[in-house]
């Protein structure tokens, strides 16, 4: 994520992540969360890459990563190559 700087009125300088937007991701396939899953697990079971579980939180609209594999039984969007 990119940073940014802000000059306070006192002189002092605020550094602050900017906000990210995430792009839209066509859903091309999707996978059934079990029991015991993790985002990462996930991941490497869709993707092939457990660091890449980002991309299902952004498919899913999802901004915390555990929220995603919360419920098993729940059908999870997986994005396809370069979504």
């Amino acid at each position: 994520m990119a940073e940014a700087e802000l000059a306070g009125a006192d002189d002092r300088t605020i550094r602050f992540k900017r906000l990210r937007f995430v792009p839209a991701s066509p859903a091309r396939l999707s996978y059934r969360v079990e029991e015991g899953d993790r985002p990462d697990l996930a991941a490497y079971r869709t993707i092939g890459d457990p660091e890449q579980y980002w991309r299902l939180c952004d498919a899913n609209l999802v901004l915390r990563p555990a929220d995603l594999t919360a419920r098993p039984g729940r059908r999870i969007l997986v994005p396809g190559p370069g979504g």
